[in-house]
């Protein structure tokens, strides 16, 4: 049986290079980062070159870097500190949020006098820009925006700009789940003046459980894990110094392969969508998913053209043919619920169709998207 990994928006492979710095990590620099005895300052002076390259390539200040476990940590931090420290009193977000900002809000919501307000979708899931904008202008009140630059299940780009442009105009703070995008596209934090993102490590070839978060300098926040220094005092906690080597190797190598393995990727995804149309003309994609300008490079929600009995089994069909892929985010693939994102943009009828997202990596090959087209083609004519 073929095995083929489709689902790199979950969680992409580690690359080589970046396991053996990790490794070396793990044999050669066990000291304590906080240590001031040599062991120590080794690993300390590898971490702050480490927050320094990332900097650069961002155009941000190395003070604005903040390293996490993850995107879940960092939009967590973020949102909670700029409702306790900052004095926001509404958050603007949308329905189809990564459950790291929904989750968050609907407690800060509950936890605090604030108001949550939710902008408006079209049919395809972008954020109506007309309706934040008459959310910014509601009232006085401070205020926060927080929405994602790329959708993790139906690949849509938001318009960044406009929506830095709009928070700028009426003085509102913008926060962005970047966690799809950093590593797959480049950022400038100057060019593009946000006041938070957040990054995961595993995204982009890297290990899971680190991260970043950008905080924009002279944002009086404070920290929510206390008891120690790390961190310039915002994050206590002995670093984990292996996982902030690996994000660095990680991150390196996507910026100096970036524009080879953009095109190589997006290559791919006009091939399986060419080829996904050829063998099931009925299929339709999701958000902007079929849209390569609209769109990530990096993956497709596909609702495939088959009946509610099939649909149930479609997942276990592929899982059983070797193809990994999933139907929403895999943080809540142990639900039985529909996807939160599709649920707002699709009719009762059109979530009985089977919706699968594929994703797509430097590891993919052509010969293994004909494998899965050919099985779905098979599955269809059972």
């Amino acid at each position: 049986m073929q095995k083929v990994y489709l689902d790199n928006a979950a969680t992409t492979q580690v690359r080589v290079n970046v396991i053996q710095k990790m490794q070396e990590a793990l044999a050669e620099s066990y000291g304590n980062p906080s240590s001031t005895h040599s062991f120590g300052r080794s690993a300390k002076t590898a971490i702050e070159k480490t927050r320094k390259i990332i900097a650069k390539y961002l155009n941000a200040h190395p003070s604005e870097i903040i390293f996490t476990s993850g995107g879940t940590e960092a939009d967590n931090m973020i949102l909670r500190c700029a409702v306790r420290d900052l004095g926001v009193q509404t958050i603007i977000t949308s329905k189809i949020e990564h459950h790291a900002v929904l989750h968050t809000v609907e407690l800060l919501e509950k936890d605090y006098p604030i108001r949550v307000a939710y902008v408006d979708l079209d049919v395809f899931g972008n954020p109506d820009l007309v309706h934040l904008e008459a959310l910014l202008q509601a009232d006085d009140t401070k205020k926060l925006v927080s929405l994602m630059h790329i959708n993790n299940e139906i690949g849509n780009i938001l318009a960044i700009d406009a929506v830095v442009h709009l928070c700028k105009q009426y003085d509102a703070l913008f926060h962005s789940d970047t966690v799809q995008s950093i590593g797959h596209y480049a950022f400038d934090v100057q060019k593009t003046p946000i006041d938070f993102l957040t990054a995961a490590a595993h995204k982009f070839h890297g290990p899971k459980g680190i991260g970043f978060a950008f905080v924009k300098k002279n944002l009086p926040l404070k920290p929510i894990l206390v008891g120690g220094s790390q961190e310039r005092g915002f994050r206590a906690g002995t670093e984990a110094f292996h996982n902030i080597v690996g994000l660095e190797e990680a991150f390196v190598l996507a910026y100096e392969n970036l524009e080879e393995e953009q095109q190589y990727i997006l290559d791919l995804k006009k091939y399986f969508i060419k080829e996904l149309k050829r063998v099931l003309p009925e299929v339709i994609f999701n958000g902007h998913s079929g849209d390569v300008e609209k769109s990530t490079y990096t993956l497709v929600n596909v609702r495939l053209p088959f009946d509610q009995q099939k649909s149930q089994m479609l997942l276990f069909q592929l899982d059983i043919k070797g193809i990994a892929c999933s139907k929403g985010s895999a943080c809540q693939s142990g639900s039985s619920l529909e996807s939160h994102v599709l649920v707002e943009i699709l009719s009762k009828e059109e979530l009985k169709k089977p919706s699968i997202r594929f994703s797509f990596s430097k590891d993919t090959t052509k010969q293994e998207l004909d494998y899965v087209i050919n099985e779905l083609l098979v599955f269809s004519k059972q």
